[in-house]
């Protein structure tokens, strides 16, 4: 059940960042924000990272969540805790990406993308999921030792 969960927000992430890409590579014409500075936020020198979109990087980060939580919950890998480990760490590194991403927002752009917080939101939650997942799997590992 957890990481259908991460498969599911994965897939919600998916989404925020092929639109935020889409934008980036000028297939949209505008973003359709309402409030903050999406744009201001996206057209930074700031959007881009090691040559790519940061928004394209995002988005293989939540592709690349979603196909690991749902082979993770394959019958002959529900119980691998590598698995747990590795979403772990992955959404780990999302999280701290993020937090950098918005240190930028609010201290150097000084402004918000509703998307970029939409992210952050979720990938924080990605992660919150996946520390009960490795403690769930952990509780697992002493039982079975234990019988």
């Amino acid at each position: 059940m957890r990481r259908m969960t991460i498969a599911a927000l994965a897939l919600i992430g998916v989404f925020v960042a092929l639109y935020l890409t889409m934008y980036k590579l000028g297939v949209i014409g505008h973003l359709a924000c309402g409030i903050g500075g999406c744009e201001r936020v996206n057209t930074s020198k700031w959007a881009v990272f090691a040559g790519a979109p940061v928004a394209a990087w995002g988005l293989a980060f939540y592709i690349a969540t979603f196909v690991v939580a749902l082979v993770g919950t394959s019958a002959n890998l529900a119980r691998r805790p590598e698995i747990s480990y590795l979403l772990l760490a992955m959404s780990f590194t999302g999280v701290a990406f993020s937090a950098w991403l918005t240190y930028l927002e609010l201290y150097v752009i000084e402004a918000i993308c509703k998307y970029c917080v939409s992210s952050a939101v979720i990938v924080t939650l990605i992660f919150l999921v996946s520390i009960a997942d490795v403690v769930m799997q952990r509780r697992v590992q002493i039982d079975d030792q234990s019988v």
